[in-house]
């Protein structure tokens, strides 16, 4: 079938508001043409990208829409360097890499970063001042906290990660992660370690919470899309797309759709809360 293309995804790779230059648009004004497009960066937003991709390629099989991970700072140093077309990320692009890059940012959607143990662990809920006593390996063993006598083990996410950047900051309220943290590469690895791990604790995008995973309950507030979206959750984000300079032809194309109402329903679908433009 026409519908089940091929989309590249490479583990090694991935606002200045501008005035829509078109009104967001439906799949058709995609019928007939023909080209490619290269978006590289964050993983939380792989699922809407390949969402977005697979609809778009069925209706216009002469499109071909490549798509890959690697982190914000990979997305961002790719497309403004010119390797990519659309560079994602789970963080601003900051004031310089702006100027320096002449990126263009569309946010388009909102996440929140969900502190994560394993199903089987008792504890439910956690305090800002016992998670960074944890990540710091002060705190070690779950007994000390009312579970279990299991040694705690640490994961992260990697440098370039977005998701690592809001969690160490407003999680973690930029306090040290010990050296013993396991890192992983995405939130599908994050997920299937947690999963795995009676002792582990991590942290994924709300959009990847599911059952294999357990949620806890944060200085009070249960993460959530609901709570995301009120401003209650304090670890939160907007995922982004840049580009260099104003975007044109598929591109812009391709970002308009996110903010058309099947993008948005597409956004919302994989567990994200559709934004507006800043």
């Amino acid at each position: 079938m026409r519908y089940i293309q091929k989309i590249f995804f490479m583990a090694s790779l991935v606002t200045l508001p501008f005035l829509l230059q078109a009104q967001a648009q439906d799949l058709s004004s995609f019928k007939g043409k023909t080209g490619t497009i290269q978006i590289a960066g964050g993983t939380a937003h792989i699922p809407v990208m390949k969402e977005a991709a697979q609809r778009i390629m069925h209706e216009a099989p002469g499109i071909r829409i490549a798509i890959a991970g690697g982190g914000s700072g990979v997305g961002i140093q790719k497309v403004g360097e010119g390797l990519v077309d659309i560079g994602n990320s789970g963080r601003r692009p900051t004031n310089l890499e702006i100027a320096s890059y002449g990126l263009v940012l569309y946010r388009w959607a909102l996440d929140g970063v969900a502190l994560v143990v394993h199903p089987a662990n008792p504890v439910s809920a956690m305090d800002s001042a016992t998670l960074a006593a944890i990540f710091k390996g002060e705190i070690r063993n779950w007994k000390t906290l009312g579970g279990p006598d299991r040694t705690i083990t640490l994961y992260t996410r990697d440098a370039a990660s977005g998701t690592r950047e809001v969690f160490w900051e407003k999680a973690l309220q930029k306090g040290d992660i010990t050296d013993t943290a396991h890192v992983v590469a995405s939130n599908g690895a994050m997920k299937t370690a947690i999963s795995q791990d009676p002792g582990s604790i991590g942290y994924v995008s709300v959009g990847h919470l599911e059952p294999g995973i357990k949620p806890l309950v944060f200085e009070g507030v249960t993460p959530s899309i609901e709570t995301v979206k009120s401003g209650a959750y304090p670890v939160s984000r907007g995922l982004y797309s840049s580009t260099k300079g104003e975007p044109a032809g598929l591109t812009a194309d391709f970002l308009h759709y996110l903010y058309s109402p099947e993008g948005r329903a597409i956004i919302q679908d994989k567990g994200f809360i559709p934004a507006d433009r800043d």
